[in-house]
């Protein structure tokens, strides 16, 4: 398999199914962005944190493929997703979901409650971390604005919704494991 195709020297890509659409398509900025997220995440892999944390970050990477793969599907080619010409994609399921929500918990349980919004910082890895965050609500935003000209599994925008709240507390986990000082946003009075 040849890394280069020279299919896109003029500026278009294909989607599973054959079609090609515009390489700016909100189809691949959004599942380009996701690709974006998934290299930060390999990032925060990379540095010293709990190996619990790695495990459940490289699980996020793989389902992150899976989202991405079934967002290059050409909505009209249906039969790809189901069906004898299926393709050999996993779906994003419930269960995906809970285990965010668990992992959510499970962190919550050993910070302090939050009483005011957080500036991003305090650690490189932290910050890593809210980079994450905000690329995580990018690709929900533009996946959100796909859904708006063809339709997007539900379940994959419930992904992406709950994956950016779980890179958040993962941010105060860290700030917390690290000893980083989380600097509450209080907006200053007006005279």
């Amino acid at each position: 398999m040849k890394i280069y195709t020279k299919t896109g020297d003029d500026g278009t890509t294909g989607l599973f199914g054959g079609t090609r659409v515009p390489k700016h398509h909100i189809r691949i900025e959004s599942y380009g962005t996701l690709d974006e997220l998934n290299s930060w995440i390999g990032l925060i892999r990379d540095q010293p944190i709990e190996e619990s944390s790695k495990k459940i970050l490289i699980k996020i990477q793989e389902k992150l493929f899976t989202v991405g793969a079934l967002l290059a599907i050409d909505p009209k080619k249906e039969k790809l997703k189901s069906g004898k010409d299926r393709l050999n994609i996993p779906k994003i399921e419930a269960e995906d979901i809970n285990l965010l929500e668990k992992e959510i918990d499970l962190m919550e349980q050993q910070l302090p409650p939050m009483t005011h919004f957080i500036l991003p910082g305090g650690h490189t890895t932290v910050s890593y971390c809210h980079i994450a965050r905000t690329i995580c609500r990018r690709a929900e935003r533009l996946v959100s604005q796909l859904n708006d000209f063809e339709p997007v599994d539900p379940i994959l925008l419930s992904y992406i919704n709950r994956l950016s709240d779980f890179l958040f507390v993962l941010a105060r986990k860290l700030s917390y494991d690290v000893q980083a000082e989380e600097i509450k946003w209080i907006p200053e009075k007006q005279n």
